[in-house]
């Protein structure tokens, strides 16, 4: 079972892939719509769980606050664009031109994450202490991607 830290990273490698094939389609394709379903599904999944596993733990030590909230916030940053680009026509122009803004923002999250929340966490979140978390973290996101549609609902009734 991959610790915490290899979870989470082996989710961003597969979002660096989606988003690549979703920057090398055109239109309403087959392939984008196919690689967009799944881009969206697994990164709305994957924030819900990072935060209820990952960053609830983070956010817990004065020291990781900060981090935890910055990255929280841009989760939900990153999720109002999702939810504009999942209701956009992916054939017009002003669907490619949100997606590109969504790649940079994305990535420049996941990079940030990598490089700084994860070794801050290292430094002071113990080994011990975060054993069996990246177990929690996807059996947490298998539970978060049933909730998608529950959870769209919801905040469409707000």
């Amino acid at each position: 079972m991959p610790d915490i830290y290899e979870a989470i990273k082996a989710d961003h490698d597969r979002h660096r892939e989606l988003l690549e094939t979703l920057s090398d389609t055109s239109g309403d394709s087959e392939t984008r719509r196919s690689a967009w379903k799944e881009f969206y599904h697994d990164v709305k999944a994957h924030a819900a769980a990072e935060e209820e596993t990952f960053y609830s733990k983070l956010i817990a030590r004065t020291w990781g606050q900060e981090h935890a909230r910055h990255s929280v916030h841009e989760h939900q940053q990153l999720d109002d664009i999702l939810e504009e680009l999942n209701e956009m026509d992916m054939s017009s122009p002003g669907w490619l031109t949100r997606f590109k803004t969504l790649r940079h923002d994305y990535e420049h999250h996941i990079d940030e994450e990598e490089d700084e929340v994860f070794s801050r966490a290292k430094e002071i979140i113990s080994e011990d202490e975060i054993s069996g978390y990246g177990k929690r973290f996807l059996e947490r996101k298998d539970k978060e991607a049933g909730l998608i549609e529950e959870k769209k609902e919801d905040a469409l009734e707000e």
